[in-house]
């Protein structure tokens, strides 16, 4: 970028990370918790912990443990049910906010976004006085502490932003991120997998450092695009701009946990009836119809996976849940279930109707007053009821959430 502005900075870009986020909602919203250990779970009935507020943290509990082995490092740990709704509440909030700042905005997850402000550095001052504005944004309207990182690219600038935790805020300038970056990991630098970074170190890379020794056209050449943006990530030079816009559904899917080892079938049915109103749900709300649906079982080592097909593209959770249910009465072996996940994988605008496709007025009708009803009431408020018996474990939010567009859901 051929700039040459006052402060030296060609790009500033920031990285607003809201700290232990979940936790310091329950926090704000229950002031008789602040300065305590808590610890989040799926529910009443969930048994691992989601995330933790940094005094839990302190004690040794960690997101994915069993809230028995927290309880042990920690006998004093409040647990608490989670509240996805409330989370996206709060997270929707905070996203309008910042958009105030600058229009180059990337909500990276429901507590992390992008902010590129080259082009408001009149409006809102340096780089620093920009992110401390930022962060008593935040604070001002959630109650929320953040981290801040801020730098020239996207992957230095989320890496700043990881420094100083909690309630921190780390300047790299472009001029300094290859030097600050050379001791780092590969694995640290988001986007870099564990399966990359083994394939490098077989070239003798495992940090950033080793990796701005290695020419790029190594990279290119095994890794095409990809790589080559590897490279330049590892300089401190990733070429990536803060996206705004909400990139096209590839795919839209549920998953839902289990109880451990279910083998009864009428349960897996009301599970799979479940994923399926709920995925249908959200195609006919973004005015999308599938036709390739990707079935998975988490079983207790690995999963049993299918990719069925209807015979015509569908928004309708019956022809969802037959086409499951079909697969599994016929490969199903009765092996303990953990988890039940169906994916849309083609999800698209329907097209004109088929000269052979059946049509169902009043099945139509049907789903816009029980969509309408459940996005006032809350999703899933009405449905069949063969689903009397579903799973009290709320739905979690997505990785992909996004404030507007096809990844507003929980």
């Amino acid at each position: 970028m051929n700039v040459s502005p006052a402060d030296g900075w060609p790009r500033v870009i920031l990285l607003a990370d809201m700290n232990a986020f979940f936790a310091s909602v329950e926090q704000v919203d229950h002031p008789e918790w602040r300065a305590r250990p808590i610890a989040l779970t799926n529910g009443d009935i969930g048994t691992c912990i989601i995330t933790c507020s940094y005094e839990a943290r302190a004690s040794g509990v960690r997101t994915g443990m069993h809230v028995a082995e927290a309880r042990r490092l920690c006998p004093e740990l409040i647990r608490v049910s989670s509240r996805p709704r409330r989370y996206a509440e709060v997270s929707y909030n905070i996203m309008r906010v910042l958009s105030r700042f600058t229009p180059d905005i990337e909500v990276f997850s429901v507590d992390e976004a992008f902010l590129d402000v080259t082009r408001c550095r009149r409006l809102w001052g340096g780089p620093r006085e920009t992110a401390l504005r930022v962060k008593q944004a935040i604070y001002e309207c959630s109650g929320v502490l953040c981290s801040v990182g801020v730098s020239g690219d996207k992957t230095t600038a989320k890496f700043a932003a990881k420094q100083q935790k909690p309630d921190g805020l780390t300047l790299i300038p472009p001029w300094q991120a290859r030097a600050r970056l050379a001791d780092t990991a590969l694995t640290e630098l988001c986007g870099v997998g564990s399966g990359i970074a083994s394939l490098l170190a077989g070239y003798g890379v495992h940090t950033c450092g080793d990796l701005q020794r290695l020419p790029i056209s190594v990279l290119g050449k095994r890794f095409g695009n990809p790589g080559r943006r590897i490279w330049l990530m590892a300089q401190g030079l990733d070429p990536d701009p803060v996206k705004p816009g909400i990139p096209a559904a590839r795919s839209l899917g549920h998953g839902k946990v289990l109880p451990p080892n279910t083998r009864d079938a009428d349960t897996i049915r009301v599970y799979l009836m479940h994923m399926a109103h709920r995925l249908a749900e959200r195609l006919r709300a973004n005015q999308l119809v599938a036709q390739q649906y990707l079935l998975g079982l988490r079983l207790y080592r690995g999963w049993l996976r299918a990719t069925l097909r209807s015979l015509l593209p569908s928004d309708d959770e019956s022809v969802i849940y037959r086409l499951c249910q079909r697969w599994i009465a016929e490969n199903w072996r009765a092996q303990g279930i953990w988890q039940i996940r169906i994916v849309a994988l083609d999800p698209k605008p329907p097209m004109q109707d088929d000269l052979f496709q059946r049509k169902r007025p009043a099945r139509a009708r049907a789903h816009r007053a029980m969509d309408q009803i459940n996005l006032r009431y809350g999703s899933m408020t009405l449905a069949s009821a063969r689903l009397l018996g579903r799973s009290s474990m709320p739905d979690v939010i997505s990785p992909a959430w996004k404030p507007d567009g096809h990844r507003k859901t929980v």
